[in-house]
């Protein structure tokens, strides 16, 4: 029985492993229908590490997540910086369904909108929680801007599904998030509320809840200046997605062939372009030719 000669053996493998240098970029631009830009990634170490934990792409579906839940988001406006996302347990004009209530981790890079409003729905009547006090163990004494005056209250439970079971205007409260203390917690038990609804958009539709954008609008910062980092930048201009190392989070660019860099991909994409054009080519016929010659 002949053995292969150990020069033809390595050949093999270095042939069998030359097309793999040439792979193709980890860190992707899409999730699904949803394009995929900095701070936000597909992965770990892909887009801003202080991003990674509060917005996942798995399934190609993109989601927040935080202590009171995980969240689908509907869109993003890089251009204003705000995420959209949607509550499977909000109420809508469409239906009521009990909810525990939304909540922001203290850590987390985001902040509520300004166009986000949430109306509590169905409280206690004889609750004074939600327009005298914050509803909360911490000492303090101010109050939540809460307003039941306002025509919203009377649109929404004029909404089928709640006019259907007669609830009173007065167990409706609505308030900006500002407003829901320090921690953003919107704690619906402490509310006496079993359900809330939330929106950002009236849709030029002020007097018909049906046609309100329902969900939660969240503001992002890239940094304390929310300043675009120019790294960022530089990497993007030469078709790179920006990301990061994991083990120490200090910046890469992750170029189309795969590769990372701390700067951009402009030397690596010539690199790659003479490889593909001027290496790879004579690469092969001398490699078959030594094939033969140990043959």
């Amino acid at each position: 029985m002949e053995f292969c000669h150990p020069s033809l053996f390595l050949l093999s493998i270095f042939l069998f492993l030359l097309p793999s240098l040439i792979s193709s970029q980890i860190c992707q631009r899409n999730c699904g229908k949803e394009t995929l830009k900095y701070p936000f990634g597909s992965g770990p170490g892909c887009g801003d590490p202080r991003f990674q934990s509060h917005v996942t792409c798995s399934q190609q579906k993109l989601t927040f997540t935080t202590h009171t839940g995980s969240y689908p988001i509907t869109s993003i406006d890089y251009a204003n910086q705000v995420i959209y996302i949607s509550d499977p347990t909000m109420s809508t004009c469409s239906c009521t369904v009990p909810s525990k209530g939304f909540g922001l981790n203290w850590d987390a890079p985001f902040t509520f909108a300004d166009t986000t409003i949430f109306a509590l729905v169905d409280c206690a009547m004889n609750s004074s929680s939600i327009c005298q006090s914050n509803g909360y163990d911490d000492g303090s004494s101010s109050k939540l801007l809460c307003d039941q005056g306002t025509p919203i209250c009377s649109l929404l439970y004029s909404c089928r599904p709640i006019s259907t079971i007669n609830l009173p205007i007065s167990s409706c409260c609505v308030y900006t998030p500002v407003n829901l203390g320090p921690s953003f917690e919107m704690d619906l038990q402490k509310l006496q509320c079993p359900s809330y609804t939330g929106f950002y958009n009236f849709n030029d539709q002020q007097s018909d809840p049906e046609k309100w954008n329902y969900g939660i609008a969240l503001k992002y910062k890239f940094s304390v200046t929310n300043d675009y980092p120019g790294s960022c930048d530089a990497c993007e201009r030469s078709h790179g997605v920006c990301g990061y190392n994991v083990a120490f989070n200090s910046f890469i660019c992750n170029c189309p062939n795969g590769i990372n860099t701390t700067t951009d991909c402009y030397f690596i994409s010539s690199f790659n372009n003479g490889f593909r054009n001027g290496v790879a080519w004579l690469i092969y016929p001398v490699a078959w030719s030594l094939v033969w010659f140990f043959l």
